[in-house]
């Protein structure tokens, strides 16, 4: 990439190793910003007089984070809903789709009091069920096939296009236990009518109903031939029965290639599911998640909220805390390569989202969303939601971001920096 203007710059961060996967960059150069947009990217950029320039030498500069599951529905969705910043801009992510907080009756709501507010870009993927996502794991009854209204969620879908990226629903052993598969093929259909990718949850959420499902294996079984090419399987590491590790053999469920080869993509939906034996068993089959979403919420992180570690009201009491930069060093310590690992919260998800002519890249000419990591070397302990434990010789810290060309502090509570692994 070379300079494309002679125009003055804004702002030049100078001297990072920049990455952009989308072009396949990666070196040290000064990256400059312009209006809002990414003006040049060279070994080195003048700069013209009134610009900023800010020093990231031995930092990673990577376009902006993007985190395709986040909870921030703040106050609707009860505890669930984090402050949007805190899990965005101010931890070094510039965009949020929020996994099915909204539904059609709160989705105005939504817009309003967080998209529109919020300093970070707020996205969603719009809930399945009239209720959307109301600390679903405590009230299974609101998620039944009555709870689905098709074709108004459809209109509402496509009246707010901007906003919605996807649909979310659930395929788990609780909810087959009660209706079969009867919400997901409502939720198939909705995502068909608004043209947009079907995101689906996997591993258990609720107790099983009666005589429960027999086969944890089924789900999974039933649940692909409905999908189609684009759509997107969830928790691939979750710990919890009816996911990608059958039952039955303890090993990636063959049908989980099959889904691959169709074109369906794997999000990680880290959350309170992840589980490192699960990851190393999928990632030594050689599946590779294509996004990265945290699934962060109020009951599983640490976002400076009383009770967050008190073990009565926390039902993930005792698990660690975490952020999206670093579920990134865990999949680096899993043998990750840096550059997948990057392409996962860039790339991949503005790809996702349909939204690569804007974000995801740092070519000229697009949004000036960036992110300027730390990657911190050393011994780190890891532990996840199951209590194992692992050691990363590295971890991402995010430094700085610029949303839309603004440098924008890193100070939220949600981060894990190294003293925090020790």
């Amino acid at each position: 990439m070379n300079q494309t203007s002679t125009d003055d710059y804004d702002l030049i961060l100078r001297g990072g190793r920049v990455i952009d996967t989308a072009s396949g960059f990666d070196a040290v150069a000064d990256l400059a910003i312009r209006d809002g947009r990414i003006a040049a990217l060279a070994p080195h950029l003048e700069a013209t007089p009134g610009a900023r320039v800010i020093d990231v030498g031995g930092k990673l500069v990577t376009a902006g984070l993007i985190d395709t599951h986040a909870h921030v529905f703040q106050h609707v969705t009860g505890r669930f809903g984090l402050n949007p910043d805190l899990c965005g801009v101010r931890s070094g992510v510039t965009t949020l789709v929020d996994q099915g907080g909204p539904s059609l009756m709160t989705l105005p709501a939504f817009r309003h009091y967080v998209s529109e507010p919020a300093d970070s870009s707020v996205l969603c993927f719009l809930s399945a069920y009239l209720v959307g996502g109301l600390e679903g794991h405590h009230y299974a009854q609101l998620y039944g096939p009555e709870m689905v209204d098709v074709k108004r969620t459809i209109k509402i879908g496509r009246e707010n296009r901007d906003l919605v990226k996807g649909i979310k629903a659930h395929a788990e052993i609780g909810g087959k236990s009660r209706w079969g598969m009867d919400v997901i093929k409502q939720a198939a259909e909705i995502a068909v009518g608004i043209d947009v990718p079907l995101y689906i949850h996997l591993g258990q959420l609720w107790p099983e109903r009666e005589k429960g499902v027999v086969d944890p294996d089924s789900v999974i079984e039933e649940l692909v031939p409905i999908m189609r090419p684009g759509d997107v399987l969830a928790h691939p590491f979750t710990r919890h029965p009816g996911g990608f590790i059958s039952t039955r053999t303890g090993e990636v469920h063959p049908i989980v290639e099959a889904a691959l080869a169709q074109g369906i993509r794997v999000d990680v939906g880290h959350g309170s599911h992840f589980s490192f034996e699960m990851a190393e068993k999928v990632l030594a089959h050689g599946i590779r998640p294509y996004t990265l979403g945290a699934d962060m919420h109020g009951y599983n992180t640490y976002a400076g909220e009383d009770g967050a570690d008190d073990r009565e009201s926390n039902p993930f009491y005792g698990a660690q805390r975490f952020c999206l930069t670093l579920a990134m060093s865990e999949l680096l310590a899993l043998g990750m390569p840096l550059h997948d690992v990057v392409a996962t919260v860039t790339q991949n998800a503005a790809a996702l989202l349909g939204l690569s002519d804007e974000i995801g890249s740092l070519q000229p000419g697009l949004r000036a969303d960036v992110s300027v990591l730390d990657l911190a070397e050393g011994e780190f302990r890891l532990r996840d939601n199951g209590g194992a434990e692992a050691t990363a010789a590295a971890l991402f810290v995010p430094a700085l971001t610029l949303k839309d060309g603004r440098p924008i502090e890193v100070d939220s509570p949600v981060v894990v920096r190294p003293e925090h692994l020790h």
